[in-house]
């Protein structure tokens, strides 16, 4: 009988050294490949103008500068609409669109998954349903919906909408439906525990990996959304816009709307390794014993 292979006490799979050792250089190889757009970005950041329009474009800097940065907070003090202004909207309608989504998608899983009444599997057969179609298919529909409830031109045209994504929903219940032990439910019903109650202290903190994910998902989304068509006034715009506004100024903006996308980009990134970090430490702490 082979011996098993262990590493600081504890089994491991019945690969040789060698085995372990190919992996871990395609895995580095690859996790190098993936990073490479991010570091492109920033060095762009990081060239003068005449780095900037070099062909073939190169992938570091002969001469590094935070020029790119001080123009970019220039052009924040000179816009007639402050540029804080921009990063609050685009702050704001992430946090609460993502706070929203998870709260009433997380909720309506639940009922779905674990609670019987009459209905739901036709409820959750629309919700299927609905994912087969394109925001695009809906806009027309959801500008009709908007004007018509006055919402158009402020914060709810974009955080409602984000609330309402079925993605989400499907997401939560799935993981529920597989994640969520109905016994445990029960005895907690048994105790004296009321339904809301046995949804968030027992049933959410089964499911962290499973919001910790639709938390990346959504404030991403939210995050890079850029002009919408329901916003119109310029104080209700996001960052990204306004970004697109550099942009749209030439070639001399260029070093500051390369500014301006790191700084849109390390948000995100920074939210995705959190919440990565505690999706692998859960998955690997979340077996559970009938």
């Amino acid at each position: 009988m082979a011996k098993l292979r262990t590493r600081k006490h504890k089994v491991v799979l019945a690969r040789s050294a060698g085995g372990d050792a190919g992996i871990s250089v395609i895995l580095i190889i690859l996790g190098i490949f993936m990073f490479l757009p991010m570091y492109y970005v920033i060095i762009q950041s990081l060239k003068p103008l005449d780095e900037l329009w070099m062909y073939p474009p190169r992938f570091y800097v002969m001469s590094p500068t935070f020029k790119n940065y001080r123009d970019l907070f220039t052009l924040m003090n000179i816009s007639w609409v402050p540029f804080s202004r921009y990063i609050f909207n685009t702050v704001f309608t992430s946090v609460a669109g993502t706070f929203g989504h998870l709260l009433l998608a997380s909720m309506a899983a639940y009922a779905l998954a674990k609670i019987k009444f009459p209905g739901r599997g036709a409820m959750f057969q629309m919700v299927q349903l609905s994912l087969m179609f394109n925001a695009t298919v809906t806009a027309i529909t959801q500008f009709i919906l908007m004007s018509a409830l006055g919402w158009l031109d402020s914060y709810l045209a974009i955080i409602v909408p984000a609330w309402c994504s079925s993605l989400g929903l499907y997401l939560m219940k799935q993981f529920m439906d597989t994640n969520v032990n109905d016994s445990v439910l029960e005895s907690a019903r048994l105790d004296g525990a009321g339904e809301f109650k046995t949804f968030w202290v027992i049933a959410m903190p089964m499911v962290k990996p499973a919001w910790l994910t639709l938390i990346i998902y959504s404030f991403q989304g939210l995050w890079n959304a850029g002009a919408s068509m329901y916003i119109y006034s310029e104080q209700f715009k996001s960052f990204n816009y306004a970004i697109g506004q550099i942009l749209a100024g030439g070639i001399k903006r260029q070093g500051a709307a390369g500014a301006a996308q790191v700084i849109m980009m390390l948000v995100p990134i920074s939210v995705f390794v959190i919440s990565q970090s505690n999706i692998i430490e859960t998955m690997g702490s979340s077996g559970m014993k009938d």
